[in-house]
Parts: C-alpha cells; structure tokens; sequence
C-alpha cells in the first residue's frame, strides 16, 4: 500500500513539474545573482576608485589644500551659498570643519545618492581631516583628529529637503509585512474556501442562484476583511503589553518621532500590496478551480508560496545594486514584482516611472487571472474526478455562445 501510493504520487506530471519547479527556478536566480555580482563588484571598485567634488571650509586650520585639491575639494568662501549649492543640487557635498574637532563636530552636507552610498561623504571628510593631521601633530585638536574621536554631524538632501534616512525607510517597509500577513494568513483559505464546497458539492447548488462573479468577489472581499481582522487580533496583545507592562516584561522603547511618513512612497506600498494581493488571490481561486481536490492543488501551492520569498535570495542586490539584471526581472515578473517593488520602495530605489509600471502591472494583471479564475471556477466547479482542461473550458464556453 505504501509503495502504491508513493509510486502513484511521484508518477503525477502535476507533482513532477511542482517539485522540479522551485530547483529550476533556484538554479536560473543562481546564475542570474552571480552575473550580477560580477558587474556589481566592477562597479563597486569604480565607485572606490572614483572622486567627487565637494567645497569645504577649514576653521581649524589643520586641512592642506593640497590634500583637499587632490580628493576633489575646493574652499568655500560663503558656508550659507555652499549648504544652498547642496540642497539645490548645483554640489554634491560640503564639509564644514570647526575652529576645534576636538570639542566640536565636523558638519557634513550632502546630495542624497542613496541610503548605502551616502556613507561616502562622512567618510572622505573623516580621511581628509586625518591625512591633514598627520602633517602636524602636537596639539589636542590634531591628536582627536589622529585617533578618531572626532564627531561628524552630517545632514543628506534630497529634492532640496532633507533626506528622511532610516526613519523613512521602516513606515514603507510596513506594507510588506502587511502583505506577507495577508497572504500567508489567507492563501490557504482563499484555496481551501473553493475546494471544500466543490469537494462536498456544494457549488452546485450555490450557483443555481448566484453568478460566479458575484460568488468569488463575496469570497476574496469577505475573506479580506478576515485577514484584517486575524492581523489586529494578533496585534492587539503586543500592543497592550508594550502600552500597559513594557516595564515590567523589559520591552524596548520605541521611538515613534523618528519615523518618517512621506506620502509618496507611503500611497505607493499601498497600492503595491493591494495589487500583489489581487494577482496572488487571482492564482489561488484559478488553482482551486483547475484542481479536482485540495491534496493536489497542494502540489502547486507551496512553489506559488515560495514564489513570494524567492526575491529575499537577492537582497543585497536589490537594495545596493537595483538596475541588476535578476532585480529588473523580479521587479516585472508579476509573481515576485509586489515583495521586490515593495523592498525597493522602502530603500528608495523604486523611482515614480517605475513604480507606476509595476502598480499597473499589478491591477492589469490581477483583473485579468480574476477573470480567468471565475471563467475556470464556472466550469471547474462540476468537474470532480479529474483536473480541469483550460483549453477545453474556452471551447466549451464557444460552443455556448454559438
């Protein structure tokens, strides 16, 4: 009995092409990473190699202009024109070093090139200040200099405004929790909700006197607000505990005035997550009507699941590298595109063109395997023996309309 069905089981194509799916699929991101490492680590030496203007102001006395001509630094005669220079984009960076590094911090202006290449800055002006240094030691403000302790005080803009750095970040970020909750709260029962009624026969009567449209919208909106109320009730007892006993159980304070909620990419991961879960339960309902029972609509649901965590085998790329090859990919597929565009939004590297592209996308997307969905769910609903043929249901569905 138990080699019959572990025989039978294996010999399924269904189950062949779920299970050699995700290899195949590891195997192709493999190669596509490793490509793009290889660019990736070219670029990140040229970026080494390379310079970058900036003006700068010495109070101290200590920077050589030699020094500061060679990394690309010229004097400033107007600190306030030089702060505006950055924040209009006409420089790309200012240092400002006090009369005294020992007691005071070096201000840093800078454009904001991203939040992994904006380290740059601090650290040109952290070099440039010891390599003047070294020429001159014998006082305290040379000797802070020499042994690191100075302070740098640095200020990133971006459109003229100042750069939200990682509190800006964490408020987007939100929504691929949110989606993740959503999904893997509700995906199963979004499959399931369609499988037991047409199991145990119960769309029969169902759709006597409802539409299938009509049906499926009832379900993934009820279903929706399923999920909302799943994430709040789960939600709500770490919230007490952290608002009535964070003392008591030792939880960290959380400061809430560090976050940053620019509307852009907040309105962006909104709709971002709306459209992933209209593609995601699209699928799902397809899968549930194609699918005769639930244990073989199990084949194909773990590689659909898995589909959504596939983008975290390339995060450093996305986050440092994001015109790579793979990124671009996962950013379009539509099955990676809401967990890769969502990433990308909150590091700030999914620009407006392109977030408009990917939430089009989505909605267009998602509308379209919807529709497919209930067009398989009117005819798959009856069928309860055998997987149901897409192709055979449209010539069916030309046959009723002749």
């Amino acid at each position: 009995m138990i080699a019959f069905e572990f025989f039978r089981t294996i010999k399924k194509r269904g189950f062949v092409i779920a299970t050699l799916a995700l290899p195949v699929i590891l195997i192709i991101i493999f190669a596509l990473v490793y490509a793009s490492n290889a660019s990736t680590k070219d670029s990140a030496a040229a970026q080494k190699s390379a310079t970058f203007a900036f003006m700068y102001t010495d109070a101290s006395g200590i920077i050589m202009a030699s020094a500061a001509e060679l990394a690309g630094g010229t004097t400033a005669s107007d600190p306030e024109a030089a702060i505006a220079a950055v924040k209009d984009g006409a420089s790309e960076a200012y240092f400002a070093y006090p009369a005294d590094p020992a007691k005071e911090p070096v201000k840093v202006y800078g454009a904001d090139k991203g939040t992994f290449e904006n380290d740059k800055y601090e650290a040109v002006a952290k070099q440039l200040l010891a390599v003047s240094a070294q020429h001159q030691v014998g006082s305290p403000p040379l000797t802070a200099a020499l042994t690191g302790t100075v302070k740098f005080d640095s200020e990133i803009f971006k459109d003229g405004k100042a750069a939200a750095g990682v509190g800006g970040i964490i408020p987007p970020l939100l929504f691929l929790v949110i989606f993740y909750f959503s999904m893997i709260l509700l995906s199963n029962q979004m499959l399931n909700s369609t499988l037991e009624e047409k199991e145990n026969r119960v769309t029969e009567m169902i759709l006597t006197t409802l539409n299938p449209t009509t049906l499926i919208t009832g379900k993934i909106i009820s279903l929706f607000a399923v999920g909302l109320v799943q994430i709040l009730v789960f939600l709500a007892p770490v919230g007490l505990a952290y608002l009535f006993f964070r003392n008591r159980l030792a939880l960290p304070e959380v400061d809430l005035s560090s976050l940053v909620f620019e509307p852009g990419p907040m309105i962006t991961g909104a709709l971002l997550t709306l459209g992933g879960f209209a593609v995601f339960t699209g699928v799902l309902v397809a899968i549930g009507a194609i699918m005769p029972t639930a244990k073989e609509a199990g084949t194909v649901f773990g590689p659909l699941v898995a589909m959504m965590f596939i983008p975290f085998y390339t995060f450093s790329l996305i986050i440092s590298n994001p015109g790579a090859l793979v990124v671009q990919i996962f950013t379009y597929f539509p099955l990676t595109a809401p967990v890769t565009a969502l990433l990308r939004n909150g590091f700030g590297t999914l620009n407006p063109v392109e977030s408009a592209i990917v939430i089009v996308e989505l909605f267009v997307v998602g509308l379209i395997i919807l529709r497919l969905a209930v067009h398989l769910f009117r005819y798959g609903s009856i069928e309860y023996g055998r997987k149901l043929s897409i192709a055979g249901t449209f010539r069916r569905h030309d046959l009723a309309t002749k």
